[in-house]
């Protein structure tokens, strides 16, 4: 199942190469919501994987984009202790402009990845 969500880019971080074959960019997007009369701010972390580190290029910060993503939850056990994380895969992104959206050069397609880390990290993440 794939989400959207509309929001002003705020911050995007480098390419990191997690292994020899895995590499993500993170980015986050503040999303504003009128609730009675009371705005709140909520910044939204993404995650894009392999090819898809790319979609957040073109785009600047304080612009306001459409994100498409699907919501990954991972068991992670250590030493007997068990965790666990969710993480936002972002594989679209558009820009949205006054009465809708310009849609990004990117395919519009969803796939899903499962992929492993080919060995430890020093701080023994699972990705």
């Amino acid at each position: 199942m794939s989400f959207e969500i509309t929001g002003k880019l705020i911050v995007k971080y480098n390419t990191m190469q997690r292994s020899e074959t895995f590499k993500t960019r993170e980015f986050v997007i503040e999303k504003s919501d009128d609730i009675n009369g009371r705005v709140i701010n909520n910044y939204i972390k993404f995650q894009a994987v392999q090819d898809r580190t790319a979609i957040v290029d073109r785009f600047n910060e304080g612009e306001t984009v459409k994100v498409y993503f699907n919501i990954k939850g991972t068991r992670w056990e250590k030493d007997g202790r068990v965790n666990y994380i969710t993480n936002l895969d972002a594989w679209r992104m558009e820009s949205v402009v006054a009465g809708g959206s310009s849609t990004d050069s990117m395919p519009n397609y969803n796939t899903s990845q499962e992929v492993s880390s080919g060995g430890a990290q020093a701080d023994d993440l699972p990705f």
